[in-house]
């Protein structure tokens, strides 16, 4: 039967005391209604649970603010009636010890019984603590009650760690599959043996590939069931007010180590050591990196940050057991994904880890200020100091393999001419090579300009001459950064390397076809990306202007002796290479018009010497003919045999 709003007398809700006393009055009339739905009845537990808590905390507060009514609840407890105090103890002992003959979860019997044995074992503890501050005599009877109470505490609080830990565990919501990106480990595979290796592809787009969304990685959800929060709440304000703080809080930390031990199984972030990483063939240890990159992201702003959202709701936010808790459950994962990159950082500074060195900085770079945020607390200290640590050590690999970059182009050996004159491996891989370096500009000039600092002398010390001069000249870009120097004499070295590898070249003409091919590609590759402004109009002038005179001079170099190819055996088609379709073009019709313009008007003026017999070759065979050069080998091998 519901209970008549007559017989609820509600206080006056002038201060919070008559609130809390009205929610009390409102339990105790609901709870002595057997005919309540189990929706009001859950209702009335949580209500219950909402009391309990409140209860407990205002007891602390009122510990902290004063003892000035101590003589007077003193005076009070030792005028207790020895008869009430062994009826409590009786109803308090029912309670608790049922619970210990039947061994099945409290919780799982529903949130009324929850509520009854959690409010028994608040009042063993209130109990226990009026007893002893009577400090009576071992003869006494309240000290036999003590005793008797005391042991019921310890019960309680024991079957309670069961269930918080049991809590934990059951209502655990493991990390969701959705959250992790698609993604190919095989994708973008690059020979670390091979300079030449990288081509036209961007590591940094297939990197970002794989990146959160920045959505998902500010998204808190709930690793522990929602419904389930008060209740874990209420038990650890009731274990800590009984002075189990440790164990409450050994508890937590083991249930959620073993939840981030589950995380990051997930993300397949696999314990390595320094050795594992060092003995990574290429293909798995660029896997590995992508991998950690985005992993990172997602254990950091979506996980760790879920992580502290869970401790402070259970323990408090702010409260000094929630940051201890926090960092003491989660500095073994978080260290775990930094160890990785503090191998990375010990590994040999190879051009091809170049990118992957960036990504992790930038990466790491940019969490911490989440990972500061987290362990903000002087408890937590530690793990922002490895991370500072570990952002260093990459920042630090990032500055060695860029500088080490130029070395590798100028260390670049070969013993044979590239056939055909076409587009050497080293000028593809180096053009490319920079251009991926555009994307992370921020980053490089910040590291480089740091290490400028430290140490001025030797950053600039090996730039080449003319990068000295372009970095001086007036008419120079604006602002001539570190890394664009930098870029700017990787582009020289490249240059030089060239011209040593065009002498591999017995023919003149084709040593200059051959600078022609690779310096029209360097320029191409500058005008169509951002290196345009980090090289200047300037110097893409200075690069038109070089690979022209190198047509020149092929053209001069390979045409001047014209009458030599005007032989009755006829003209061959060339097996030499312009890969460029455009440059292909020009260069067959300026050479085209210049011998096909020779060729008419050496006919034309012997033409009364030479028949019909003898003149094989029209004006238009021969255009037709230069139609067919600089297409390599493999096209004069495909062209049928002209008679």
């Amino acid at each position: 039967m519901a209970v008549e709003e007559s017989e609820v007398v509600i206080p006056e809700l002038e201060t919070e005391e008559n609130l809390i006393a009205t929610a009390r009055h409102l339990v105790k009339a609901l709870g002595s209604n057997s005919n309540l739905t189990s929706d009001a009845k859950k209702i009335l537990a949580d209500l219950g649970f909402q009391m309990c808590s409140i209860n407990i905390s205002g007891e602390k507060e009122e510990g902290k603010q004063g003892q000035g009514c101590e003589e007077d609840e003193k005076e009070a407890e030792e005028e207790e009636d020895v008869n009430a105090v062994e009826d409590q103890l009786g109803v308090i002992r029912d309670k608790i010890m049922r619970w210990e003959e039947d061994r099945s979860m409290i919780w799982d019997s529903g949130p009324e019984e929850a509520f009854e044995y959690l409010n028994a074992a608040n009042n063993a503890r209130q109990l226990t603590d009026k007893l002893e501050s009577l400090h009576s005599n071992k003869e006494d009877k309240m000290y036999e009650f003590l005793s008797r109470a005391y042991a019921l505490l310890q019960k309680a609080m024991s079957r309670l760690e069961e269930e918080f830990r049991n809590l934990l565990f059951q209502n655990r919501q493991p990390f969701k599959p959705e959250y992790v990106p698609s993604r190919s480990c095989e994708e973008d595979v690059v020979d670390e043996n091979s300079i030449v290796s990288l081509g036209d592809e961007t590591i940094e787009e297939s990197l970002q590939e794989d990146s959160v969304s920045k959505d998902s990685e500010e998204h808190l959800i709930d690793l522990v069931h929602p419904d389930v929060i008060l209740d874990l709440r209420c038990i650890a304000n009731l274990l800590f007010a009984s002075n189990h703080v440790r164990e409450c809080s050994h508890i937590y930390t083991i249930a959620r180590r073993l939840a981030l031990d589950e995380c990051l199984f997930i993300l397949e972030m696999e314990r390595l050591n320094i050795e594992d990483v060092l003995k990574m063939e290429w293909v798995t240890l660029n896997s590995e990196v992508k991998r950690w990159v985005w992993a990172m992201k997602i254990f950091v702003r979506v996980y760790l940050a879920s992580e502290r959202w869970l401790s402070d709701r259970i323990f408090g936010e702010g409260e000094p057991v929630s940051v201890v808790c926090f960092v003491d459950a989660s500095k073994a994962s978080i260290l775990q994904l930094l160890n990785f990159g503090v191998a990375m950082s010990i590994g040999p500074h190879q051009p091809e880890k170049l990118f992957l060195f960036l990504e992790m900085y930038e990466v790491l770079a940019n969490l911490m200020p989440d990972i500061d945020a987290l362990y903000s607390d002087e408890v937590g200290s530690s793990v922002k100091i490895d991370c500072h640590e570990v952002l260093k050590r990459l920042g630090n690999c990032v500055r060695a393999t860029f500088l080490e970059f130029g070395n590798a182009i100028a260390s670049n050996a070969s013993s044979t001419a590239l056939v055909g004159g076409g587009i050497h491996p080293l000028t593809g891989y180096v053009m490319n090579y920079l251009r991926n370096l555009t994307d992370y500009s921020d980053t490089l000039n910040l590291l480089l300009k740091d290490q400028e600092e430290e140490n001025p002398i030797s950053l600039s010390s090996d730039l080449s001459p003319g990068t000295k001069e372009d970095s001086k000249r007036p008419g120079s870009p604006v602002r001539v950064s570190t890394m664009a120097l930098r870029i700017r004499s990787f582009a020289s070295i490249l240059e030089s390397k060239l011209k040593d590898k065009s002498m591999l070249y017995k023919e003149v003409p084709l040593q200059h076809l051959f600078l022609m091919n690779n310096l029209h590609y360097m320029a191409e590759k500058v005008k169509e990306s951002e290196l345009s402004r980090i090289f200047g109009d300037e110097w893409i002038r200075k690069c038109n202007s070089k690979f022209l005179q190198h047509a020149m001079d092929y053209k001069r170099a390979s045409w001047s002796p014209i009458l030599n190819l005007l032989k009755d055996e006829g003209i061959h088609v060339s097996a030499w290479l312009i890969p460029d379709v455009q440059l292909r073009n020009d260069v067959r019709i300026s050479t085209s018009l210049q011998v096909v313009q020779a060729y008419v008007s050496f006919t034309g003026k012997h033409k009364n010497h030479i028949n019909d017999k003898h003149n094989k070759y029209t004006a238009d065979d021969l255009e037709n003919y230069f139609f067919d050069f600089f297409e390599g080998l493999q096209k004069l091998l495909q062209l049928p045999h002209r008679k």
